[in-house]
């Protein structure tokens, strides 16, 4: 059980809440103070203008609403604002969307009824979630056009995802004996006015990327063994040189996995206890910069990941509307919590990052399979006969597509703000829309990441490496040969791809783990 309320949400929160089937209950400090906002609220703007409770929304907010026409105008604003369009978001991202939602409104800064988080908890216990469209929100006044979808739902108006089909709310609503909210004088506006489907879309993002992350480490690892790779490049004493977190901790994990490999090699050994001669040595001196410069590469992007993680831990523990309630000064300030660049900015990161992650596997992938680089295995490892047969010839094709898309995706989407609302929001975020472009260039990049998984193991199996390999990567090829067996004959390959991909997203390696608390060396098995 995730309580919300007295503690900060984490990630770790989210993903067993997401992905780990844990529920959710508000806690008694989460009830207290949304019960005390919505009470002060109620009190206070009874002979006071607050914006959104008797005045229009806005650049028509110098318009007063008379008491007689409060509810209308926030059932009215929910109504108008439900024009999304596009694909709906994906039910674990609305989810996480609903998640971000209750616990932003369970800061008690937001003066709503304390109906609204028991019925926004039974929807996500109950796994009913509201059809949400991808278009729509420009980050700045708050998700309006998505959050609009999601409150319909908690007026029992519109559609939901139940169990796998879309049904009109009111339906799931009757099976599960519950009751849509009321509106008493905020709720429309207090559940449109903020950041949530951003921060819910970028928090799964999150999971998922850190997913990615410790495959592609994995991926990398594997490619030391198959060339033979010198060991110095992962050593600690060549990164510990280097006064980078994340590029030491990819070199360390590197060591942890590869620590009783048969294959990676001393350069003592094989280099240093030779005479030098002229000529040409057989053997390249330095492997190429996609296996050498791995801590380097991927170094940045685990960084990045860190920094992610806390900006969208701080947004989604924030009250992130507006006007926010002030129980303890007995006030309401009007401002711009709801702008959404913190989160933004921290998504057009995220997909750069991510799609140089992919560029690192496709660029392994293409070294695997051109034999004039490799020296070592056939072209596009075919294990067939050569000419007749095409081995992961097409597979490359969609790899490198692939990949191209991320390139022109990575594009930063938080520059790009258009004014709209008559110019009273005349400098957005596009937040929603940097989420939902760097949830679509992760996906990209699992599928990338599984071709080249599938290009591993075929090269393993033709070096005939299995029993060399480190204990960890044994049983990752172990697994992926689980669902793809050894190929010679040319076979349809895209359901290997979509099996092995599935393989990554629901496979959390959690590769950090290998790294002791004390910070000292140890021999780790998977």
């Amino acid at each position: 059980m995730v309580k919300i309320g007295k503690k900060s949400l984490s990630l770790a929160d989210f993903d067993s809440v997401l992905f780990g089937g844990s529920k959710i209950e508000v806690d008694a400090e989460g009830k207290k103070r949304i019960k005390e906002s919505f009470d002060f609220l109620e009190s206070f703007s009874s002979d006071k203008m607050i914006y959104g409770i008797n005045t229009g929304f806005g650049p028509m907010a110098p318009c007063i609403i008379s008491e007689y026409d409060q509810h209308d105008l926030q059932y009215n604003l929910i109504r108008s604002h439900c024009s999304g369009s596009g694909s709906p978001i994906s039910d674990v991202c609305v989810k996480a969307m609903m998640l971000a939602r209750l616990n932003t409104l369970a800061q008690g800064n937001s003066g709503i009824h304390p109906e609204v988080t028991e019925l926004l908890t039974e929807f996500i216990n109950k796994g009913i979630n509201p059809v949400i469209y991808e278009h729509g929100g420009v980050g700045a006044s708050g998700d309006l056009v998505q959050l609009a979808h999601l409150a319909l739902s908690l007026i029992g108006e519109g559609e939901v995802s139940y169990k796998g089909e879309i049904i009109p709310t009111k339906k799931a609503l009757e099976e599960n004996n519950l009751t849509p909210i009321s509106i008493h004088f905020r709720e429309g506006l207090g559940l449109m006015n903020g950041t949530s489907t951003m921060t819910g879309i970028g928090i799964t993002n999150l999971i998922h990327s850190k997913n990615l992350f410790d495959w592609s480490v994995v991926a990398s690892s594997f490619m030391n063994e198959i060339v033979e790779a010198y060991d110095d490049h992962f050593s600690e004493e060549l990164n510990r040189v280097k006064h980078h977190k994340g590029q030491n901790i990819v070199a360390q994990v590197q060591r942890a996995i590869l620590h009783d490999s048969s294959l990676t090699r001393k350069r003592d050994k094989h280099l240093y206890d030779q005479k030098v001669e002229a000529g040409i040595l057989k053997d390249k001196v330095q492997e190429y910069y996609s296996i050498r410069c791995v801590p380097q590469i991927l170094g940045p992007v685990f960084d990045t990941l860190e920094t992610s993680q806390k900006i969208l831990e701080d947004e989604v523990n924030s009250a992130n509307d507006n006007p926010i309630i002030d129980v303890e000064n007995q006030n309401v300030f009007h401002g711009g919590n709801f702008h959404g660049d913190y989160v933004a900015l921290e998504m057009d990161k995220l997909k750069i990052a991510i799609t140089k992650l992919s560029m690192l596997s496709e660029r392994q992938l293409n070294y695997l399979l051109n034999h004039r680089l490799n020296r070592k295995l056939p072209p596009f490892i075919n294990l067939g006969q050569i000419g007749l047969n095409f081995g992961m010839q097409g597979l490359q094709f969609t790899a490198t597509s692939t990949v191209a898309e991320n390139q022109t995706l990575a594009n930063p989407v938080s520059i790009h703000s258009i004014s709209c609302n008559n110019d009273n929001q005349d400098i957005v975020s596009m937040g929603a829309n940097a989420a939902l472009m760097a949830k679509k260039v992760i996906d990209n990049s699992f599928e990338v990441q599984a071709i080249e998984m599938m290009a591993i193991v075929q090269a393993v199996d033709y070096l005939q490496f299995p029993d060399k390999l480190s204990s960890f990567t044994r049983k990752i090829y172990d697994d992926i040969r689980q669902i793809v067996p050894k190929f010679k004959n040319d076979t349809p390959k895209y359901n290997d791809i979509r099996k092995v991909k599935n393989h990554l997203l629901n496979n959390k390696l959690n590769l950090q783990q290998l790294i002791p608390s004390n910070g000292q060396e140890e021999q780790v098995q998977n």
